[in-house]
């Protein structure tokens, strides 16, 4: 049996259905579970006419539709919208603003105009809402003419007649003679329109807000607003009544507006200065009033001092007094230059120098000039402390070494360390001294020394001096040996170096072993 294909009746069905999933997609502009969009939702004052299912648009690009509508409460302008935002209508961000607009000029076909705001503020979740405050609904024409009563519309007949009469009164032309000063003018109005949004979003809305309560605290007192009226209707009749006085006034504004902003910079620059000081007053000021209230008893008392009583005994005083005090004056000033001097040679000359140091290589100072001053002092305690029924003494302990110095006028010494050098170098005249230069201007000492070489070494090596040496020794050795004789001591005496065995049989009989060995211990290291 032959298969025939489907029947007529299944294409009829099959054609029907393929028109109708068509016709669906093309009104409905997406594809059911496969653009999935997200929803926000927008709070407004007046729906105006907006429809489920209007159009949300970014820029004139349609992103999505309004998916509900939930009013406030029954009959009420207000209402919360639910917007289905498409894909490509995303990122919509937290700071983004929405408004109804209508699609034709006057009325009807409106649909919600998204802004969707800045990276910055981060992006929407799903479900959170622009707040009333971020949202704008469309002025419709017929709400523009029920504003216009009949008392609103004379008045706006009487704006157009007066401002006719302006016109014919020469007011274009002064308008075009205006023409040169609008752009300054409309770049300054700019910058004040830009800081009346304020710095965040909101202070524009919060602005209004505190205007409307001011606005509404004027309508609740009529009376102060009508004098309000009147007095500033007296003020320009007073400016009317002094034309040229007002215009000299006016065409003195460009040059005054020129030579505001340097100074307000000025006094702006000077607020900083001007807060600390207000800070650094703030104890002087709380301790004004206990000052004050301290000071009182002394100013009773002055006045007691002047009283008529008083003043005659002091007066008799200050008479005996004042020829000594002039004289003084008179006399004084000199007094006071030589003072002026001194203390200028001590500031430019004397306090340098103290603070300065003195720079050798050789002898390296650890500090200033005014601290190595003292330093000689402690040497000299001795001659005070160190006396006898003879009177003060110095010690004076007599070495010998390795290194023999020739010290001139026939006198050679010895040191254990050669010498590095001779410092300060001997000075063979004295330096000039000028009375008649002023020491404020003299110029200040020059502490840097050159150190001179060593004094020349003398060599002690020979017959002579070994004869010398053994003669001196023979000579100690006998004096020590009468003078242990004299007290008594029964005490050896060597004419010759100790031993270290030596040593140490005389420390074994005084029980002074481990002492002598610690010593030699430490005198290896």
């Amino acid at each position: 049996m032959r298969d025939r294909g489907p029947s007529p009746f299944t294409v009829g069905v099959v054609l029907i259905v393929a028109a109708l999933v068509v016709t669906y997609l093309g009104f409905r502009k997406d594809v059911p579970f496969l653009n999935s969009p997200y929803t926000i939702k927008m709070a407004v004052r007046d729906t105006n006419g907006i429809n489920k299912r209007s159009p949300v648009r970014i820029a004139g690009v349609e992103v999505g539709r309004v998916e509900k509508i939930e009013h406030t409460s029954p009959g009420s302008k207000s209402a919360t919208l639910t917007l289905a935002i498409l894909d490509k209508g995303r990122p919509v961000y937290d700071d983004a603003t929405a408004k109804i607009r209508p699609r034709i000029f006057l009325e009807g076909n409106f649909f919600v105009d998204l802004s969707p705001g800045t990276a910055r503020a981060g992006e929407m979740h799903d479900g959170d809402m622009i707040p009333i405050a971020r949202t704008a609904s469309a002025v419709q024409f017929g709400q523009v003419l029920s504003a216009l009563k009949s008392d609103t519309r004379a008045d706006l007949q009487n704006v157009f007649r007066e401002v006719g009469k302006a016109q014919d009164a020469g007011g274009a032309k002064a308008f075009n003679d205006s023409l040169k000063y609008q752009p300054a003018s409309y770049k300054f109005a700019a910058i004040v329109s830009e800081a009346l949004l304020g710095k965040r979003p909101g202070d524009l809305g919060d602005f209004i807000r505190d205007s409307g309560a001011v606005a509404g605290a004027i309508e609740r007192d009529p009376g102060r607003l009508r004098s309000l009226i009147v007095d500033f209707n007296t003020t320009a009749g007073a400016l009317a009544s002094d034309q040229s006085a007002l215009s000299a006034a006016v065409g003195e504004l460009p040059a005054t507006l020129r030579a505001a902003p340097p100074a307000l910079d000025a006094l702006n620059a000077a607020f900083p200065d001007v807060r600390r000081f207000a800070i650094g007053a703030r104890p002087g000021v709380r301790s004004l009033g206990p000052t004050v209230d301290a000071t009182l008893p002394l100013v009773k008392q002055l006045r007691g001092l002047v009283r008529p009583s008083e003043l005659r005994g002091l007066s008799a005083d200050l008479r005996s007094a004042t020829p000594a005090l002039a004289q003084l004056a008179k006399t004084g000033t000199s007094v006071l230059e030589k003072l002026r001097s001194l203390a200028s040679c001590a500031t430019n000359v004397l306090v340098p120098t103290g603070n300065d140091q003195i720079v050798d290589k050789a002898f390296p100072t650890h500090g200033p000039v005014y601290q190595d001053l003292a330093k000689f002092l402690p040497g000299l305690a001795g001659e005070s402390r160190s006396f006898d029924a003879n009177g003060p003494f110095f010690k004076v302990l007599g070495t010998g070494g390795a290194e023999t110095l020739n010290l001139g006028n026939g006198l050679v010494g010895s040191t254990f360390d050669p010498v590095v050098g001779n410092n300060p170098p001997p000075v063979r005249e004295r330096p000039p001294l000028r009375p008649d230069v002023p020491c404020e201007t003299q110029d200040q000492p020059d502490l840097h020394s050159i150190p001179k070489g060593p004094p020349t070494a003398v060599s002690t090596a020979g017959a002579a001096s070994s004869k010398r040496e053994t003669r001196a020794q023979s000579v100690a050795v006998d004096y020590m040996r009468r003078l242990l004789k004299l007290q008594g001591r029964d005490t050896k005496v060597l004419d010759r170096p100790i031993t270290l065995n030596e040593i140490r049989a005389i420390a074994a009989d005084n029980g002074l072993t481990k002492q002598l060995d610690k010593a030699i211990a430490k005198a290896g290291r």
